[in-house]
Order: structure tokens, then sequence, then C-alpha cells
């Protein structure tokens, strides 16, 4: 078998077999193919599409090209979450003891951010003591014992899709959709779920700008994981303003711990309502979405969630207590208020850009080795269609630095108000099943 045969027919449109592409994986990943032939072949890709068939094979193929984690030993069906990105999604940290604690098990492994905030180990890592490097071993026991434990990636977990990914990167074949989807699912089926929730997210804080791109990645995602064997279905919900209203590591935390206590903002609690209602009835926890529902929403109004919140911090060295106290999280010497220029209603908040102005605090990371100011970030006080009065604060901003000049410019470009009437952007777009 040789690697310019399978070049040549995937530019010329035909589907490539099992053996094809298991060729080029196993060779990649092992640097006996080099990467101007796979740079040929993305590009083949990105133009001439793959069929669903192609697209579970190249999954499965990145999936058997390093570790796997085996979850068997962890009672009931593990169901996993994964969001495609956005701009204070702070879903997981709520999501996680939310449906543990109507006894679904989340076995949850989480990475380090790139971008405008940290990911959701940065997030937890803002909790005095709170670690992630527990041994597999452990990771299972906490499982079995509390419903959940959050642990960080394997470092070998689908080597494939980082050297894909990177050449991708440079070669302009980032934006494909077969490309996408086998790159998201290979981690989420090398992380050995059960079941998978996606949370697709469009506008203009995702990957996904346009809500038809959106939908075609979520039947793509959708379609891989029922095809391996994987229980899946995705949401495709809104990300053109920030989700919730905090953007940063401790202060995201601080809003998963109003959100569990049953205050949190409305869109954050309805989309983790909407995503936990999925994972329980993938779980075979309820018999319909409105009973998985309930028992979430019960479990937010008595107590039960918040308190499994509190175990699952303890039981990874965190500091419980910060749940009862959010002032233990990490704070900024400065709060700096961000007044409207005009009255009138709010009628866009641009995420990107928000996330961006977070990123320039220094909440995320630009490259691999920036360092995370945990306390940094951005809480907003006015979302689409609310009023506002010239004066009044659109949003504080929290800082280590007194004088933020540049940031404010940034956060005044990326924010309307208008004269005319506005309605906030629906929240949920579409469930994609089969």
């Amino acid at each position: 078998m040789r690697m310019y045969d399978i070049i040549e027919k995937k530019r010329d449109g035909q589907d490539l077999s099992e053996e094809e592409i298991r060729f080029f994986i196993n060779g990649y990943t092992t640097g006996e193919i080099p990467d101007y032939q796979v740079s040929a072949l993305l590009m083949a890709i990105y133009f001439q599409d793959m069929s669903e068939k192609e697209r579970a094979v190249l999954t499965t193929a990145m999936v058997e090209s390093g570790d796997e984690i085996d979850l068997s030993a962890i009672s009931g069906i593990k169901v996993d979450k994964h969001s495609t990105g956005g701009v204070g999604d702070t879903t997981t940290l709520i999501l996680a003891p939310l449906v543990a604690s109507v006894g679904v098990p989340v076995a949850k492994m989480s990475g380090r951010g790139l971008g405008h905030t940290g990911g959701t180990i940065d997030k937890l890592e803002a909790v005095p003591g709170f670690h992630v490097e527990i041994t597999n071993d452990q990771f299972i026991e906490l499982v079995n014992r509390n419903k959940v434990a959050v642990i960080g990636q394997s470092g070998n977990l689908t080597p494939a899709d980082k050297k894909l990914y990177s050449l991708r990167d440079v070669t302009a074949t980032v934006n494909s959709i077969p490309l996408i989807a086998s790159s998201i699912m290979s981690k989420k089926i090398a992380s050995g779920a059960d079941a998978i929730v996606l949370d697709v997210k469009t506008g203009a804080g995702a990957f996904m700008k346009n809500l038809d791109e959106a939908k075609e990645l979520a039947h793509a995602m959708v379609s891989i994981g029922n095809r391996v064997g994987r229980n899946t279905m995705a949401v495709i919900s809104d990300m053109s303003q920030p989700l919730g209203n905090a953007i940063g590591n401790a202060l995201e935390v601080e809003e998963a711990i109003h959100t569990l206590q049953g205050n949190g903002p409305k869109d954050l609690t309805d989309l983790c309502l909407t995503l936990g209602s999925q994972m329980v009835l993938l779980a075979n926890k309820a018999k319909s979405i409105e009973e998985a529902k309930q028992l979430l929403t019960e479990n937010l109004t008595n107590g039960k969630a918040f308190e499994q919140f509190k175990t699952f911090l303890e039981s990874q060295g965190g500091d419980p207590s910060v749940a009862d106290n959010p002032e233990l999280l990490p704070k900024t010497s400065y709060k700096i208020e961000l007044p409207a220029k005009s009255s009138g209603t709010v009628a866009e908040i641009v995420a990107d850009d928000i996330g961006t102005a977070a990123m320039m605090l220094g909440a995320g990371r630009a490259t691999k080795e920036s360092e995370i100011d945990l306390a940094v970030g951005i809480v907003l006080h006015k979302k689409i269609g609310d009023q506002v009065q010239e004066g009044e604060a659109l949003l504080t901003i929290h800082s280590n630095q007194k004088t933020v000049d540049q940031v404010k410019e940034k956060l005044y470009t990326s924010i309307t108000v208008t004269d005319k009437s506005e309605k906030a952007p629906p929240l949920i777009y579409d469930t994609i099943t089969e």
C-alpha cells in the first residue's frame, strides 16, 4: 500500500477503505509517513469530504493510536459531556455535581484552556488545594463512591489527533467538518464514556459562527458516536454573547456556586438543565426528558446538588468551605466599572471580543507557556435585550492592574447599545439525535 495512491484516490473524490485509513493514521503516528504527504491528504479531505463510514473509521483509528481509558470498573452508565467551546462556558463545573446528585456516574477527563480563559482544570484549580493529579485507580474509586471526579487528560490520549491538529493548523485545513468531528470524538471515545452529550455552540464566540455549520458538525459527531457504539446526541446552543455573566476562572467558579444554590443566571441554569436532562436520560435514570429535568431542578432547590459539589471538591483536596464562602477564592486588587456611554437597549455583546478582553487581563493563555491569573476577568451586568441608562455599569472589570485602558477600549467596541427594541437570542436552537 502506498500513501501516493491514497492521496490520489481521495483527491479524485473516492471513499477510502478501512485499511487505507488505518495505514495512513498508523504510519503518520509512528513517523513513517512524512508531513508533506499527510498535508496533501488533509487538503484532499478538505475539498472532497468523507462519508459517514470513513469518518467513523478515521475516528476509531485515532482512538487506537494511543491510550484508551477503561471505565468498566465504574458501576452504571457513564455519560460524558463535551462543549465545542465559548466564552463564560461554566457548564462542566455545574453539570458534574448536579448530574451526579441524581445517581449518574460522571467520570470526567478535562484539559487546560488555550485561548480566552482557562479550561475546566484551570477553573477548578482556583479552589485552594484542589488537584487533578490522581491515579486511574483513585479516579475510579472516587466515581464509585461519590459519583463524580475530574482528572487531567492522559498525555498519550489520541497522539494521532495531536499530530494531525498541529499539521492542520499550519496547512489551512482546520475548518473541515470530518476532521473537526473526528478530532473531538476521538478524545471523547478514548476517555471511556458509554454515552456522550455534545453541546455544539454557534455564534460570534463559537468555532462554528453560523447555525447551518453548527448543525452539520453536530450531525457528523452524533453519527460517529453512534456508529462506534456510543449513545450520542447533541444540543446546539447560542454563543453570540457570553454564557452567564462571569468570564474568568475564579469568577466562573463563584458563578457555578451560585447556580448550584439555585441563584445562577437564567441562561446558564437553563442550559445546564437542558444538557443535564439529556445526560440523565442516556444514563437510564429517567424515562423522559421532563422527568429528568424535574429530578435535576429538585436537587438544585433542595440543596443536594450543592452538597454534591462540596463533596466533589473535598474528595480531590479542595477546600469545601469555598462553596459557602466564595470570598476565599482568588481576588483581584481592582474592580473597575465600565459605564454605558448612552441610554438604550443592549443590541450586541460580541462574545469573541469579550473573551479577548478577558485574556488581555490575564484570564487565558495566548500560548501554551502563558501564565494564567486565576483571579482576573469580567462580570457582565447587562445582556442582549436589557435596558441600560447612560452612566450605568455595563460590566465590572476584575484586574490586578490599576490602568486597563486598552481593555476598556476593546470592551466598548464589543458592546452595542441602540435606541431600538431588541430581543435576547434563543438559547437552544436544535437537538440532534440521529
